[in-house]
């Protein structure tokens, strides 16, 4: 099989798992009390932790078979450093913050609008939509990071292509197709679907990774609520997507920030994951350790001692 059709049904499980996340959690938000918005939620709270959670780490477990079938597809020897640990990679949220505190902001959300004059319905709706947005980008993420930690324990794997899935944003859409090294952090957006293509060597483009050609593919309609009517207008006359699109606004290569990532989930003594500052043990987040290992084999070292990878 060729490396995109590969690519293409991985992303589409992962959006699926993303899905099913997003549903299971939207049916206990529906039980949530309207009179007693924050106190119900706290009672429900510990079904939605291994929920979410147990999505992440299927998300997570996936990555590498992927990256082997992805490597394999294109000739390259099989040589990982490290089996990706796929627990690592659940409950815990993107910046490295307990999945706990994320899980509240629902919560605060509802409760705000409550405050400012809106009706419990209308609050509660609020509350779920960004339910939706923490649980599907929560998962995305988890997969996204298993598969740049499975990149990075193979050295035959160069790097990566960034391939788009299904509709798509102007933001994404014009970096689709680009290259980035094994240990450049993936620039996404809440909800972003686009995927990880690994490589050893670079790989055709096509709709999926080459922005101009998913562009050409869809309809005028399409294309000016992609880009907007003048935006898209200005492509079909002969602009560059480049010239019409930010590509960075909004983008960001953590959904939480760019400050050192660090987390003390997971990082126990028990399984003397991570290192101990003064007398915590803390674990560095995979992008953290990507972004400053002195080179692969720093990289593999540091993702073996901060419980990534065994």
């Amino acid at each position: 099989m060729a490396v995109e059709p590969i690519a293409a049904l991985h992303a589409d499980r992962q959006v699926a798992l993303a899905r099913r996340a997003s549903r299971d959690l939207g049916a206990l938000w529906r039980l949530v009390d309207p009179l007693n918005i924050a106190a119900s939620w706290g009672r429900l709270l510990p079904q939605a932790l291994v929920l979410l959670g147990t999505a992440q780490g299927t998300a997570a477990a996936a990555a590498d078979d992927y990256v082997s079938a992805a490597l394999t597809a294109q000739g390259a020897a099989q040589t990982a450093q490290g089996r990706i640990a796929a627990g690592a990679f659940a409950g815990i949220a993107s910046d490295g913050r307990p999945l706990a505190s994320l899980l509240l902001q629902p919560v605060t959300t509802a409760l705000r609008q409550i405050q400012g004059g809106q009706t419990a319905p209308r609050a509660l709706a609020s509350g779920r939509f960004l339910l939706d947005l923490i649980t599907r980008t929560q998962v995305a993420d988890a997969g996204r990071t298993a598969v740049g930690t499975s990149i990075a324990a193979r050295p035959q794997a160069t790097g990566y292509v960034r391939m788009i899935v299904g509709r798509t944003c102007s933001r994404c859409l014009i970096l689709a197709g680009r290259r980035y090294r094994w240990n450049q952090g993936f620039r996404r957006h809440p909800r972003c679907d686009c995927r990880h293509v690994p490589v050893a060597e670079d790989v055709p483009g096509d709709v999926r990774t080459d922005p101009r050609a998913h562009f050409d593919s869809l309809d005028k309609a399409e294309q000016d609520e992609l880009l907007g009517a003048a935006g898209a207008e200005a492509v079909r006359s002969g602009a560059d997507l480049a010239q019409v699109v930010n590509a960075r606004r909004g983008m960001q290569t953590t959904v939480f920030g760019q400050q050192a990532l660090i987390t003390t989930e997971g990082a126990t003594s028990r399984g003397r994951s991570g290192v101990l500052i003064g007398n915590t043990r803390v674990r560095l987040m995979p992008e953290q350790i990507l972004r400053d290992a002195r080179d692969r084999d720093d990289a593999i070292r540091l993702l073996r001692l901060h419980g990534y990878i065994r």
